[in-house]
């Protein structure tokens, strides 16, 4: 149940108006926009006649919201929430530009990629310290090795880092050193992992899981959300389907779909969700005209040699020529890069 206040109301009645709410029994999240307040009421409000609210003087409607997800969904944040990654918006009409390789190699290897990815038009850097693989006995990334040698090329280049968590145990060292922690589609229903992700001041990135409904992928971000971290931006990366030619299929509808359940930014991983780099440029622009709030993309300088998903991986000058076209698609969907 969601309580729109009157515009101009007091903070003496938003209080008053709380301290109702709390009385029945119920948590209350407070959203604040340009013309109005907006109370959520978070619990079970089953049993609640909501004319105990419409009658106050400063209560404008009392609406019931039917989704399970309370914090992520839009009737409780009308406005686009917009997300801070060490100085990089995401969000509204900022665009995320998330490039660099699969797998962190080596320091020299990352560090060519991430410069040739920001004269381009980068504004995050990607990799992997930690590989999830479907094998054992593939690649599994350097580890802290990796980690260390992103946090290293940072600093040189000045390029907030994204790379992914996949262990509890490194919690605390991923929430000092790693600007968005992402979380894979693998994890994406890790709830003990969630409810811990709740408690750390960085934000996350969200996979989708690879069977994921939109319901089940926002219940996620609710974790996150409920336990204290709201900070969360979604990522599509593609669903498993019965098709077999491509590694994954790219949910374009996703995108919109999800502009209007929820307020957290969409972002969209062309590069895993095709598997092969020429689908890439065309699942990249056509994301970006559906609306998505940025792009994760693979680059490698040297793809045929690379140890993880050298397949997908665009080589830093295709790169460079799709980031001109997306600045273009950008203007016309009035996102700024």
């Amino acid at each position: 149940m969601i309580i729109v206040l009157k515009p101009h109301t007091t903070e003496e009645n938003i209080q008053r108006v709380q301290n109702l709410i709390q009385k029945r029994g119920l948590d209350t999240h407070i959203v604040r926009g340009a013309e109005m307040t907006i109370i959520g009421c978070i619990g079970d409000t089953t049993a609640i006649d909501p004319r105990l609210f419409e009658v106050d003087h400063s209560v404008d409607k009392v609406m019931h919201v039917q989704e399970p997800y309370k914090l992520a969904n839009r009737a409780f944040h009308p406005e686009d929430s917009v997300i801070d990654v060490s100085g990089v918006k995401v969000g509204g009409n900022h665009l995320a530009l998330i490039a660099g390789p699969c797998s962190v190699e080596s320091f020299d290897q990352v560090l060519e990629i991430a410069k040739a990815a920001r004269t381009s038009g980068a504004n995050m850097l990607r990799g992997g310290a930690f590989k999830p693989r479907t094998s054992p006995y593939s690649f599994q990334g350097l580890g802290l090795e990796g980690l260390d040698i992103l946090c290293a090329v940072r600093d040189e280049v000045g390029l907030p880092i994204v790379t992914e968590l996949m262990s509890p145990d490194y919690l605390d060292i991923f929430n000092e050193k790693v600007d968005l922690i992402q979380i894979g589609a693998r994890n994406m229903q890790n709830f003990d992992l969630l409810k811990q992700l709740g408690q750390l001041d960085r934000p996350i990135l969200l996979k989708r899981g690879l069977n994921a409904t939109y319901e089940e992928w926002i219940m996620s971000a609710e974790y996150i959300m409920a336990a204290g971290n709201e900070n969360v931006i979604l990522c599509e990366r593609g669903i498993r389907t019965f098709e077999s030619f491509t590694r994954n299929t790219l949910d374009l509808q996703s995108i919109p779909v999800l502009n209007m359940k929820t307020h957290l930014p969409v972002i969209v991983d062309p590069s895993h969700a095709g598997g092969k780099w020429w689908l890439v440029e065309p699942m990249a622009k056509a994301a970006i005209a559906a609306g998505a709030d940025g792009l994760m993309i693979e680059v490698h300088n040297n793809p045929d040699c690379a140890l993880c998903d050298g397949a997908q991986s665009l080589k830093p000058a295709k790169f460079d020529a799709l980031m001109k076209q997306i600045c273009q698609i950008a203007e016309v969907v009035g996102k700024t890069m």
